[in-house]
């Protein structure tokens, strides 16, 4: 898969292709079947999948300070994109410049000119243009005029823990809220994946291996990610292509009366210095919320049963 960073990364003499545009965060359930679409689409007509998203989010331009929580770096989403069979990434940077380009102005200049798109498919709720005055609608009312066609992806339905349709729509702000309340199951049935962070393994107090005999991976992530509710989980520890159980705690060791929230993780089984290594933690289940305990010893014997059970979660996981 080709990635572009900007218009000008297009390359000269592009010819005609399928066009979706969205943010795409956390490249859920709902987006994997609005790609897959359009990328049926291109190879039904011969042409390549363009997917376009922007960066920074939108909102932050245009409500600095409101920021959504992120459900995947960038990097993170032009990996899920690119196994869906995408031919090219655009990333178009989000300026207060671009927020105020008419929605006609954005399908000319950057649909028509730009990417020559054949066929344009999003979300039927996807909105475009200055004060996001553009719709599915517009698409298809400019489509005859400049030799394009459009059309919208209905909605797809979350599922319940057994697989069923739910009431609920998958979008990523149903994802955030999940993620945000510790229920990492409902994330991932929404996701088609568990939920993961990202970030850098930075020096921690210390205090896991030298007090508590569970030396933890401590991670420096990207501002805006979304970290799950506080408490301890079982998930997996990835570096590289090796995926390792480990159980995770997030928030801010109160036991010993800290000011901080961290996100650490204690990898099983595996040792090995990670510091200054990039890696991704999933989260599979949460075990519990985050207590203060009287003492050490009767953390350390909690711990333990962290461990058993995050042990007993992700064998139950891989049978």
């Amino acid at each position: 898969m080709e990635r572009w960073r900007g218009l000008e990364e297009i390359p000269a003499g592009w010819g005609r292709c399928v066009l979706t545009v969205g943010m795409f965060d956390g490249v859920h359930r709902g987006h994997q079947a609005l790609i897959a679409d359009a990328v049926a689409s291109a190879r039904e007509l011969g042409l390549p999948t363009v997917v376009m998203t922007f960066d920074p989010h939108p909102a932050e331009v245009v409500r600095p300070g409101n920021h959504p929580a992120m459900l995947a770096t960038l990097r993170r989403r032009a990996e899920l994109i690119a196994e869906l069979g995408v031919d090219a990434f655009l990333v178009v940077p989000f300026t207060p410049a671009l927020a105020a380009v008419p929605a006609e102005t954005f399908v000319h200049d950057i649909v028509v000119d730009r990417l020559h798109a054949a066929l344009v498919v999003v979300g039927e709720n996807f909105r475009f243009g200055h004060r996001g005055a553009g719709s599915v609608r517009t698409l298809q009312e400019l489509g005859p005029r400049w030799g394009f066609a459009a059309r919208g992806f209905d909605l797809v339905a979350a599922q319940d823990a057994a697989g069923r349709a739910d009431e609920v729509v998958v979008s990523s702000t149903y994802v955030r809220a999940c993620v945000d309340a510790g229920d990492v199951r409902a994330a991932a049935g929404a996701l088609g994946r568990h939920h993961r962070v990202e970030g850098f393994v930075v020096h921690g107090e210390g205090r896991g291996g030298s007090e508590l005999g569970y030396p933890t991976a401590n991670l420096d992530m990207e501002p805006h990610t979304a970290v799950p509710a506080d408490g301890i989980y079982a998930g997996w520890f990835v570096l590289g292509s090796r995926r390792s159980p480990t159980a995770i705690s997030i928030g801010t060791n109160p036991t010993f009366s800290g000011k901080v929230r961290t996100v650490e993780a204690f990898v099983i089984d595996e040792g090995g210095n990670f510091y200054g290594r990039r890696v991704a933690l999933e989260f599979v289940e949460r075990l519990r919320p985050t207590w203060r305990f009287d003492s050490v010893e009767a953390l350390i014997a909690q711990i333990d049963l962290d461990v058993a059970r995050t042990r007993e979660v992700l064998a139950a996981e891989t049978t």
